[in-house]
């Protein structure tokens, strides 16, 4: 387990008596689903009280649990969800965040929206 996996687990558990079984997949104050496969990532995103966060594609990864698809570190419009059947989007969109990548540098702002 990486460090970045502890402390998100670590953050999680004693302030809200969370586990990963326990967050349901449709988010009690949204309509959109967010994929199983991305729930870590909204819940790292929810509980974030910064108006930006930036992480790395390696601590989405992390997050996550597995590797990111080819096409989020090749191409920006999978992280824009310029497309309604990008299910991915929900992760961060449900937290009223919009996600706008630098694939140069690797990594992925994540800025709540006023």
């Amino acid at each position: 387990m990486t460090f970045f996996a502890w402390n998100t687990a670590r953050s999680l558990r004693p302030i809200l008596g969370l586990d990963r079984e326990s967050i349901m997949t449709t988010p009690a104050h949204s309509n959109r689903r967010v994929p199983r496969e991305f729930l870590p990532l909204y819940e790292y995103l929810e509980h974030r009280y910064a108006s930006l966060v930036v992480l790395t594609f390696e601590q989405i990864e992390s997050l996550i649990g597995f590797a990111l698809p080819e096409a989020a570190v090749t191409d920006a419009s999978w992280w824009t969800g310029e497309s309604a059947a990008d299910p991915q989007t929900g992760a961060w969109r449900v937290t009223g965040r919009l996600a706008t990548p630098n694939l140069l540098a690797g990594n992925v702002a994540f800025e709540r929206v006023p």
